[in-house]
């Protein structure tokens, strides 16, 4: 069961529930999904993102593992301190949440003695940005002076670490749904009391072309789920951004053979709002999260279209442990923070939990060296 929303989530969500009807009425009566998440996710002053409600933690409506443990901040600090050490340069963080990864990333980083020369964070929401100065003000001053913010990808090309961590499964994607022999893409429509309705239409031959390079023994007779054309452009524009450098994606998701398996025929669409998850996109637009689970084939793909190198492929439990997770609990003093540390690391490795769901992939431009998160496991034949 849900929860209610409350008089200010409503009226939210009406406002954007307006802007959405009259999108469609523009659009001739049918809005393709990924419209429909370009306008409830990011519209200004209107989206998911970038109003203004709590999306993190516990007041929020879901968890991320630096909100969960700084076990994550660190096991990541010391990748990016292995990297620093041989590249030097920078550390950029694509959409930093509530600030608690740089911090606690930046706080190791000073400990090890290989603070990045600035730590820059790509941030589009005034209200995120806020919650990240505030977050970052505990650090040392000579320390925090070292963050600096960016409203697009930087210009000149930078050398050192990129870190997506639950970036690249925000990007709007695209449904399907297989009909027998017929495929149609899903959109969002109107019913006859102005309801937001899902809305199926014949695929067009972009989409029908994709659908065959995707699988091309052809679908399951009954099969819905989703792709993100999104993620190819967004590479190439990390691409164009790098030197020498070391871009580290942390997000939930699957090769392709396993994403479209023909038994995950319901896709991986789902929404989440004051910590309970469920598949109805249309339920709350504007107030809850909607998200797919990452092709990382599909990552794989664009990184090599767009000049970059496939150089790591885990699951995030064999990140965390090559990068000294166990170490990390076991250097709490005092036992009680220790038995605490454990519990958080359970969720971050337990295959149930968080540590074989996320995977973490490292992209690389000019950047040979071995990365120690990598020596434990290596899954990119998967791909």
């Amino acid at each position: 069961m849900l929860p209610q929303l409350n008089v200010l989530q409503a009226a939210h969500s009406d406002a954007v529930a307006a802007a959405v009807r009259a999108a469609i009425a523009a659009h001739g009566g049918w809005l393709s999904f990924e419209d429909y998440l370009r306008l409830v996710l990011y519209a200004p002053g209107l989206g998911y993102y970038s109003a203004g409600s709590v999306k993190f933690g516990a007041a929020g409506d879901f968890v991320t593992a630096p909100e969960l443990s700084p076990l994550f901040a660190h096991c990541l600090a010391n990748q990016c301190a292995q990297v620093l050490a041989i590249s030097g340069g920078e550390v950029l963080e694509l959409g930093a949440g509530t600030g608690s990864l740089a911090a606690g990333v930046l706080a190791r980083l000073a400990a090890l003695g290989q603070l990045p020369h600035r730590y820059r964070i790509l941030e589009v929401s005034a209200d995120l940005r806020a919650r990240q100065r505030q977050a970052l003000s505990a650090l040392a001053p000579a320390v925090a002076a070292r963050v600096e913010w960016l409203d697009a990808l930087p210009v000149v090309p930078i050398a050192g670490v990129v870190i997506a961590n639950e970036v690249a499964d925000a990007l709007p994607f695209q449904r399907f749904v297989i009909d027998g022999e017929a495929a149609y893409e899903r959109g969002v429509g109107l019913a006859a009391g102005g309801a937001l309705v899902n809305a199926d239409r014949p695929a067009s031959p972009a989409l029908l072309a994709e659908l065959a390079r995707i699988a091309p023994d052809g679908w399951p007779p009954h099969y819905e789920s989703e792709l993100c054309p999104m993620l190819g452009p967004w590479i190439a524009g990390l691409a164009q951004a790098l030197s020498h450098a070391v871009v580290l994606l942390i997000d939930y998701g699957l090769p392709r053979h396993e994403y479209y398996h023909w038994q995950r025929d319901r896709g991986t669409l789902r929404c989440h709002f004051r910590h309970r998850a469920h598949d109805d996109p249309l339920l709350y637009p504007g107030v809850q999260d909607v998200t797919a689970w990452v092709d990382f084939t599909r990552v794989a793909e664009a990184a090599c279209d767009a000049g970059l190198d496939v150089t790591g492929f885990c699951t995030q439990a064999a990140f965390l442990l090559a990068n000294g997770i166990e170490a990390e609990v076991a250097a709490a003093d005092e036992l009680v923070a220790r038995a605490r540390l454990a519990a958080q690391a359970r969720i971050l490795l337990l295959p149930g939990e968080m540590g074989e769901r996320f995977k973490v992939m490292a992209v690389t431009r000019g950047f040979d060296a071995p990365m120690r998160g990598f020596a434990l496991q290596d899954l990119r034949r998967s791909l």
